[in-house]
């Protein structure tokens, strides 16, 4: 319980006026008020830390760099390895595990256990590791690791438990699946190979047991030698040695030939009757040229030889080509009989696997379907359409297509939106897909209790977005939707101007969605930014384009100012709204040749277009380019479709759009909303000198103080997640000057205008990583990675790189490095950026008596304004009469960026944003009628009669959290929530029936504050912020849930709410099913005695410990299960359900037996008649003579 008693302005406040460096957080302006403040709040807090865990819960998307592919053709299940030692194991809808090694070593080769619900994988530390997949989320069971020999290729025969293991020596070697120990018996390379042999046969790179003999074992070396190996015998059957290096075997099902596949680009047929040469030798890709020799071909690397009952057999091979054909994609080809099929892939081939009928080796394979691992997509071919279309992929592995470089997740959704979404989307999905079923649909999933609509949007460098179904743990593409349409298609440029081109002008940089409202509005990476309104039907419409100058000419800060107080705005109404046509003006950009160079970066259609059903663009905002330089990227931005507003800000200040009146309200630089209350002092302009060239993106500046000093700034100095964020650290470094001062250096002709989109998104960067800390010294450091450009500095003389780190940088660069927080320590290169913005029902003074809409501004500098507005309620007079906007003049302090506003009512509930309610503006009704906007507010007052007028305002920066008490702007709570590192995002969040604060820090820590408290609840180190992308996409939402993007193909979606970590294990799929195995069928008679004695053949006799030994211990070190916290908690939730399983079996078992004991009894009661019966007929015809009868 939390009471609050006689909370009166100014009753926190140490000091008359709050700096950022103080302690203290009154308000900015000491003066008590006479504004009406509750005489108690009192609010019950219900979160404890034991409502809180952190876990993972699904991974979505392609699997990052694929090594390997595996498929259990009874289960129905697919494997794929990973490079980063990740295992993705997909099933039907809703069956999608991921588990990772420990270790991290690349995934080798994979093996199921058919049927048996388990995997065997090789990974590149040369280990074995066996797991479990009879668990919801599967865990290691054993490992063995190989200390002398690399391993190269895994062979599991169908219903064995002795595993085959060849290695880069090209031994042998046998593993015991159960006890996963090595066995004593062992195929060394000397002995497969003659002894007259002057040569070592390489590597093993291929295994498998004949077909018709599973005591032969054939084995392929890297060289071209190929030994088939008697295993009873312990001796060779034969030996082929051919001239080219072998990549791979595939058999016939009789075990009479068998295939090789060459690097020459040549496939080989061998008969086990003439082991001599092969009896046929074909180049499928290699013509004959005209003198008389073939073409040199790439290497085939795989081949699989599949029969049919009823047709040739099928040959299907990776690669082949000739080499002369160049920019060639990479191919898969099919021969079936004569015909040959080439089928083009989009990305390099990685692993394939024919899908058969049937899991024995010995039988007419079948084969209906080819799976595909490509780099970056996953593919299945049907083979059973001579066409050999593709199936659907039910998977989201095209999250991808286009780089992602932003995303968003949203949690209790209208339920409508998702069905409607979807139904729009239908209308665009592409055809010509295979008409059957997806043929991998193993494993079991079932719709949880715990569900609700959730939608995830990821936004693209192409400019497109993409709108997923994220309910129920499963992913489904909703909607997509493409904003390079609202645009002209841009003209290659020459020149000069080819220099500022945009690699991808389209690019999203952030996304704002008011799911109510369904208004949509999307931030280009060409400071530009597109609403959209939604709707079911088409449309002819014109987009309507305000073009905005936006420049700053204020200079930089020095000190904390001595005027404390903060008086209002004296000409708040000055700002008048000026119409599209015009460009509002800014300081210093008045100017003719400004005017000459204002043009757009991408021209917006200006003729009618026709716009199919979904979102319709409607406006387009455009920062034009001024003085021949390109507009800053747009840092924040937030839209209310219940005022009609749009407010938008960067390095440079601050602009309020009238969507509805298609007007610019506000334009204003920071220095100007301060007014007379700026807390700081500003350098005037010095003279310009010429503009000077600055370096490019991977140029290294020579000179070494520059370093020093790059070294030396704040970690809050330049963007992230899009923001320019704030200065608040390090000692300040003494800045060479000139007799002018300071000077500006402004970015020269050779510097590209914005950081490169691409390479943003898919930023695959190595950072420095230590036992202890991870990170940069610096945020400037950290975030010049992030954007991937140099920054924009004030001062010439230097310049730097962000990619070029010498190994001294890399040795200091670290999160967790303290920082101060002291005014004076601003460096003087900083501009004050607006980070976030937030529309709400507040109090723009504090004499204010009743709430009214407002707009919340913070900056990078820490500083937190409050703009009041003056907005029409009538539905006529709001498109008529223009919205009045003044600046307050009202200043709050924090250390560090402001990340994120929220507000509570005084009963500690979030208050939600008003809105409007959804129509459909190309919707027919009555002409006659007005259409009038249904609003909904949300307004403190309405749910506190108790306890008075106002409501609570949660600030977040990036070093602290404060809890303020609206209209007296007393602070009632502070909460510094890091020293050593800094927040990279921000989010109140509805958990438990509550809420709270949520937050992620670049040290890798998610911290939860209780509110208003600010109480710590949880404190888990997540994750090493390795990589800029987990930055940029990290976001939390309700429900105690987070996503962000684990690589660049994979979406990883988190929880740190106790409650669902605690219904995880029902929400998750199956991925094994109890299915029983296909009985082989009956050779006959003749095939039987004829065709070898497979079934006769005991490995247990030949491999285990009493005939062949124990293998050696230095050899192979065995490893039992996973001894970390996660492994036990996995293996423990699995026996949980095992015990589960085992507990309904019981109740069955009991249920049948007690259903058993009452037929016995009712037979014992029939008895008991039957002899009662039987008896008084005995007494009855005992005296009767047998002529009686």
């Amino acid at each position: 319980m939390k009471k609050f008693r006689k909370v009166l302005d100014g009753l926190t406040t140490s000091s008359p006026g709050g700096t950022i460096g103080s302690p203290s957080c009154g308000s900015a302006a000491g003066t008590p008020t006479s504004a009406p403040t509750p005489k108690e709040i009192d609010i019950q807090e219900t979160l404890v830390s034991e409502n809180f865990q952190l876990c993972k819960t699904v991974r979505h998307g392609f699997p990052y760099q694929p090594t390997s592919l595996a498929y259990d053709p009874v289960q129905k299940i697919l494997a794929i390895g990973c490079r980063t030692g990740g295992i993705r194991i997909l099933g039907g809808p809703g069956v999608d595990s991921y588990c990772q090694h420990e270790s991290g070593a690349a995934v080798l080769q994979l093996q199921f256990l058919i049927n048996e619900g388990a995997l065997v994988t090789a990974c590149a530390d040369d280990t074995l590791h066996l797991w479990n997949l009879r668990q919801r989320r599967p865990a290691v069971l054993h490992s063995l690791k190989f200390n002398r020999e690399r391993i190269t290729f895994c062979h599991l025969p169908f219903q064995s438990k002795w595993l085959y293991v060849g290695t880069e020596r090209g031994n042998t070697h046998i593993v015991n699946i159960e006890s996963f120990v090595l066995s004593g018996y062992v195929i060394m390379w000397n002995k497969a190979i003659e002894l007259s042999t002057k040569t070592h046969p390489g590597p093993v790179v291929h295994l498998s047991d004949s077909p018709k003999d599973e005591g032969k074992l054939l084995i392929g070396f890297e060289s071209g030698t190929i030994v088939q190996w008697d295993l009873r015998g312990k001796k060779a059957d034969f030996r082929i040695y051919y001239d080219e290096a072998i990549h791979s075997v595939g058999w016939h099902h009789e075990g009479k030939q068998f295939m090789c596949s060459h690097s020459d680009g040549s496939l080989s047929m061998w008969n086990l009757r003439n082991t001599t040469k092969p009896f046929q030798v074909t180049y499928p890709h290699g013509k004959i040229q005209k003198d008389g020799r073939k073409e040199s071909c790439k290497p085939i690397l795989k081949v699989e030889y599949k029969t049919t009952r009823n047709s040739e057999p099928f040959v299907i091979f990776s690669g082949g080509l000739s080499y002369d054909k160049a920019g060639r994609r990479p191919t898969l080809t099919i021969m079936h009989g004569k015909a040959i099929t080439v089928l083009e892939m989009d990305y390099p081939i990685v692993e394939f696997m024919a899908l058969c009928e049937t899991p024995y080796n010995n039988e007419v394979q079948e084969p209906y379907a080819v799976v595909v691992l490509l780099e970056k997509d996953l593919i299945v071919v049907d083979l059973t359409q001579s066409n050999f279309p593709v199936f659907e992929n039910p998977y989201p592995m095209d999250i991808h297509e286009s780089p992602v470089t932003c995303t968003a997740y949203f949690a209790d959704c209208p339920p409508d939106i998702i069905p409607i979404l979807y139904s729009i989307g239908a209308k665009h999905k592409k055809t010509g897909y295979s008409q059957k079923e997806w043929p991998v649909a193993g494993g079991t999933w079932t719709l949880g209790s715990h569900t609700y609509p959730e939608i995830i949007v990821t936004g693209h460098a192409d400019g497109s977005i993409k709108f997923w179904d994220a309910s129920a743990i499963t992913l489904q593409m909703l909607y997509k939707l493409k904003t390079s349409k609202a645009f002209e298609k841009p003209k290659p440029a020459e020149g000069r101007a080819a220099e500022l081109v945009e690699e991808d002008p389209f690019a999203v940089q952030m996304v704002s969605w008011c799911p109510q409202s369904r208004i949509f509005c999307v931030v280009g990476i060409s400071a530009h930014i597109i609403l959209y309104r939604f709707s079911k039907y088409d449309a002819n419409t014109q987009i309507v384009s305000l073009e905005v100058r936006l420049q700053c000419e204020a200079e930089d800060v020095i000190s904390p100012s001595d005027n404390e107080n903060n008086p209002c705005f004296s000409e708040s109404g000055s700002h008048s709204p000026q119409t599209h046509q015009q460009h509002p003006a800014s300081p210093g950009s008045g100017t003719p040749e400004g005017n000459k160079d204002s043009i757009p970066c991408i021209k917006v259609k200006d003729r009618m277009v026709r716009v199919p059903p979904g979102y319709q663009a409607e406006l387009v905002i455009q920062l034009l380019s001024v003085d021949g330089e390109p507009p800053q990227q747009i840092t924040s931005l937030d839209i209310n479709s219940a005022y009609g507003l749009l407010a938008f800000g960067n390095c440079n200040g601050l602009a309020v759009v009238d969507y509805l009146q298609k007007t610019i309200l506000l334009c204003m630089s920071t220095l100007d909303l301060y007014g007379a209350a700026d807390p700081y002092q500003r350098l005037t302009r010095s003279p310009r000198r010429n503009r000077q060239s600055t370096s490019g993106l991977t140029e290294l500046s020579d000179n070494q103080q520059s370093i020093d000093m790059e070294r030396s700034k704040s970690p809050t100095s330049d963007h992230v997640n899009g923001h320019c964020t704030s200065p608040t650290s390090q000692p300040k470094p003494r800045v060479p000057m000139g007799p002018e001062g300071p000077r500006l250096t402004r970015r020269g002709p050779g510097r590209p205008p914005f950081r490169k989109a691409q390479s943003a998104a898919c930023m695959e960067i190595s950072l420095p990583v230590s036992h202890t800390e991870v990170g940069y010294a610096s945020r400037r450091a950290m975030l010049q990675q992030f954007h991937g450009v140099t920054m924009y500095s004030h001062d010439e003389h230097h310049t730097t790189a962000p990619f070029c780190w010498s190994d001294r940088e890399s040795r200091e660069n670290s999160f967790s490095r303290s920082r101060s927080s002291s005014v004076s320590s601003i460096d003087r290169d900083t501009k004050e950026a607006i980070t976030t913005l937030q529309f709400g029902e507040s109090y723009g003074r504090k004499g204010d008596a009743l709430p009214t809409p407002c707009l919340w501004v913070g900056t990078s500098l820490g500083v937190v304004l409050l703009i009041p507005m003056s907005i029409p309620t009538d539905h006529e007079e709001r498109m008529e009469e223009t919205v009045t906007i003044g600046p307050s003049g009202t200043v709050l302090m924090l250390k560090g960026s402001v990340l994120h506003f929220s507000f509570l009512d005084c009963l500690g509930a979030l208050i939600q944003s008003p809105h409007e309610v959804w129509r459909d503006p190309n919707a027919s009704e009555d002409p006659d009628r007005v259409r009038k906007r249904k609003l909904v507010h949300f307004s403190a007052s309405s749910s506190q009669d108790n306890c008075g007028e106002g409501h609570l305002a949660v600030v977040c920066s990036e070093k602290q959290a404060k809890v303020l008490l609206m209209p007296s702007q007393s602070c009632l709570f502070v909460h510094n929530i890091t020293e050593s590192s800094f927040v990279l995002q921000a989010d109140v969040v509805s958990v438990s029936n509550s809420v709270c604060l949520a937050c992620f820090c670049a040290n890798g820590h998610v911290m939860t504050l209780s509110l208003p408290s600010l109480r710590p609840l949880m404190d888990v180190n997540y994750l090493p912020l390795t990589d800029m992308r987990i930055a940029r996409t990290f976001c939390f939402t309700n429900g105690g849930q987070a996503l962000y993007l684990s690589s660049p193909t994979e979406i990883q979606r988190i929880t740190y709410s106790q409650e669902m970590c605690d219904n995880l294990q029902e929400m998750l799929g199956e991925l094994f099913t109890p299915i029983e195995t296909p009985e082989a069928q009956n050779r006959g008679f003749l095939k039987g005695f004829f065709g070898g004695n497979s079934h006769n053949f005991d490995r247990e006799e030949l491999f285990g410990e009493a005939a062949a030994g124990k293998g050696s211990r230095s050899l192979a070190q065995h490893i039992p299960g996973q001894a970390g916290m996660e492994g036990m908690k996995v293996a423990a939730s699995g026996v949980v359900g095992d015990l589960a399983r085992a507990r309904i079996a019981l109740d069955e078992r009991g249920q049948r037996l007690g259903e058993l004991e009452d037929r016995t009894a009712l037979m014992m009661t029939s008895a008991e008649t039957f002899s009662k019966h039987a008896h008084e007929l005995m007494l009855k015809c005992k005296d009767k003579k047998w002529y009686q009868f």
